[in-house]
Order: structure tokens, then C-alpha cells, then sequence
């Protein structure tokens, strides 16, 4: 591939990123590709089997050495999601057994839920939690007093 073709997928994948936040694969794998399309360019890189293999190994250091750093500063994985702030401290309510620590699913504002067990005691079906964290599309729960 000419050096002007990595930097155009590098740029596509970058625009892409902010298109569809893809948690920030996308960045690197652009990054990756733009300096394939560098290294090309300045006759580093050699043929057509070289570049790809430059950023296969290119794109997974950056992805495994630097994606989960950049995003957790930038991203705050783990945090609650945007716009579910507000169900934290809701009641909702187990649809089935969910041992300490267990994943199961809840009923909360009329949809079901992963729902992480995060209290001492087993939640039987029925039984009211409160919502003391979102992560992701997961609740955490703990019977209610």
C-alpha cells in the first residue's frame, strides 16, 4: 500500500473514533496506521507483508501498552454511566436468587438489569435493593433496610 493509503485509513479510523467512541480502539489502531504510513514514506518499512506485520505489532503495543491508561484517564471506566447517575439510591427488584458478590437480573424503572450483589446477605426473588452503583450497563444492589 502507498504511504498516503496508511494515512488515510489512520485518519479514517481516528474520525471514526469520534463518531462512534469506540473506547478509544479506534485512536490507537489510527495511530498505528499513520505510522505505518510514516515509516512507508520514509522507505523504512519495505513491502506490502512488512507493513502489515509493522502494524499488527504497532497497533497491539499501543492498544495493550497505553489504550487502558489513556481511556481510564480520559474515560473513567468503572464510574457511573452518563445519565444513569440518577437511578443510584432507586429501589429495585430481584427477579431471581443473587448470592453476595453474583450477578443475576433486577427490575428497575420497568427494564431488566444485570444486577451485581454487592451486600453480605443472599437477595431472594422479590426481595427490594438499592441501587448503590452503575458500572456500565451492570447495577450494584444491596437489600434494603
Amino acid at each position: 500500500m502507498p504511504w498516503w493509503g496508511w494515512i488515510v485509513v489512520g485518519v479514517v479510523l481516528l474520525a471514526g473514533e469520534m463518531v462512534a467512541n469506540a473506547q478509544f480502539y479506534l485512536v490507537f489502531l489510527g495511530v498505528a496506521a499513520v505510522g505505518v504510513g510514516i515509516l512507508t514514506l520514509a522507505g523504512i518499512a519495505g513491502g506490502i507483508a512488512m507493513q502489515w506485520a509493522i502494524y499488527g505489532v504497532l497497533a497491539l503495543v499501543l492498544l495493550v501498552g497505553f489504550r487502558a491508561r489513556v481511556y481510564g484517564k480520559l474515560g473513567s471506566p468503572g464510574g457511573p454511566s452518563p445519565g444513569y447517575q440518577d437511578i443510584v439510591g432507586e429501589t429495585a427488584i430481584a427477579r431471581s436468587d443473587i448470592g453476595p458478590g453474583a450477578l443475576g437480573r433486577a427490575d428497575l424503572r420497568g427494564t431488566t438489569w444485570m444486577a451485581r450483589n454487592v451486600g453480605t446477605g443472599v437477595l431472594t426473588e422479590g426481595t427490594r435493593a438499592e441501587v448503590v452503583r452503575v458500572s456500565g450497563l451492570v447495577i450494584d444492589v444491596r437489600r434494603t433496610e
